[in-house]
């Protein structure tokens, strides 16, 4: 578990420096300069990570369970994080309503993917790992949407080809995600 926990405060911990100390981030890209800033981010970034993704197969070999979810909430899991991969592809496709609306819809995305877990996992393990992501993400989202309003951020109001692009995509993703390769990457098939 030590090692989890060590992944999600390195791993966190980077990505959470423009919620709790943005000015000394800007401080700090301009000392450093953007190149050597983003190495030492993706750096950090990359080991915290490799933590997460260590301490969590060492704790799921023994797993502490806190309790048993019902299984019904798997089919609210499986809408739960459609609408993620919706969000994370609108993250990235241009000029999508998703993302006018949302302005941050990879955290929201974050959100509806640990909410989804949680759900259905009750172990310390995934308390701890998609607990953490979901209480990162609400910060972060906030912190967003704050910075976004004292820039007076503009955003497009979207095309719908776009918007149907991004939510073709999102569930292209996710049924490759949950067909495949989560059980690759995981050992998991959500379908079973």
């Amino acid at each position: 578990m030590l090692y989890l926990v060590l992944g999600l405060l390195l791993f966190l911990g980077t990505h959470s420096v423009r919620i709790v100390a943005d000015d000394w981030r800007t401080r700090s890209r301009i000392r450093l300069g953007a190149w050597r800033w983003r190495g030492l981010y993706t750096l950090l970034s990359l080991l915290g990570f490799a933590l997460i993704v260590w301490g969590f197969g060492l704790a799921r070999q023994s797993p502490w369970l806190l309790w048993s979810p019902p299984s019904a909430l798997r089919h609210l899991a499986m809408l739960l994080t459609l609408l993620s991969f919706v969000l994370l592809a609108a993250a990235y496709v241009p000029g999508n309503r998703i993302k006018a609306r949302l302005h941050h819809p990879m955290m929201a995305a974050v959100k509806l993917w640990a909410l989804a877990h949680l759900l259905t996992n009750g172990t310390l393990a995934h308390v701890l790992l998609f607990g953490t992501f979901l209480l990162w993400s609400v910060f972060a989202f906030l912190a967003a949407r704050k910075r976004d309003a004292r820039a007076d951020t503009p955003y497009s109001q979207g095309s719908t080809g776009a918007t149907g692009v991004t939510v073709a995509l999102g569930v292209a993703l996710w049924i490759a995600f949950t067909l495949w390769l989560h059980g690759l990457l995981v050992g998991m098939r959500p379908f079973g």
